[in-house]
């Protein structure tokens, strides 16, 4: 309904900002985040997100786009409202976030007061497909490292070495170095087996 406030900034909180559009007076809930990406200027453009309830219409607002869409993201989430999605976007950065959900790291979330192991296992659950979608730099890397692997694990296989235990070596070469390229992984897969 409201796209975003453009105006003077009147006032401003680590939560909350009030922005004076042409004579009126915008209350805006914001994350940490937001507070820390505001202009040292009056001027302002927030994104916005009206939240629309049957005793209340509260206005979130958001300096980057991208943070809106994560916001909208979380609320799409059974047991996620939108003040443990603010809290999310105020304990963590939006890239932060991102990272954790698509790695499917339970602990990272979990580590956001007001959320539990069951909230975070479901935020992972329902939003990993679509921030891998959203966000290609995750499926590229991921899918990079597996393509060394497997390329690594067929050269191994080509020297005359047993493919199941080559995975076991090959596997943990690249979890602890996952930028390495096809060549080191061989050349250390050679010295371990």
């Amino acid at each position: 309904m409201i796209a975003h406030l453009q105006g003077k900034l009147v006032e401003k909180t680590p939560t909350e900002v009030i922005i004076d559009c042409n004579g009126v007076g915008y209350h805006v809930n914001i994350s940490l985040h937001t507070y820390s990406l505001l202009p040292a200027s009056d001027a302002i453009k927030l994104f916005t997100y009206l939240q629309i309830k049957e005793d209340s219409h509260t206005l979130f607002g958001f300096v980057e786009k991208s943070e809106r869409e994560i916001f909208k993201m979380l609320l799409s989430v059974s047991g996620i409202g939108a003040s443990i999605a603010r809290t999310m976007l105020s304990s963590l950065e939006p890239k932060q976030i991102i990272q954790a959900i698509a790695s499917a790291d339970v602990i990272t979330i979990q580590s956001i007061k007001g959320i539990g192991s069951k909230t975070a296992q479901r935020v992972i659950l329902d939003l990993k497909d679509k921030v891998l979608k959203l966000y290609d730099l995750e499926e590229v890397s991921m899918s990079q490292s597996n393509t060394n692997k497997d390329e690594a694990l067929s050269a191994l296989e080509v020297l005359g070495f047993i493919r199941k235990s080559s995975e076991r070596v090959v596997e943990k070469i690249v979890n602890e170095n996952p930028d390495s390229t096809v060549e080191n992984i061989i050349k250390l897969a050679l010295k371990n087996l």
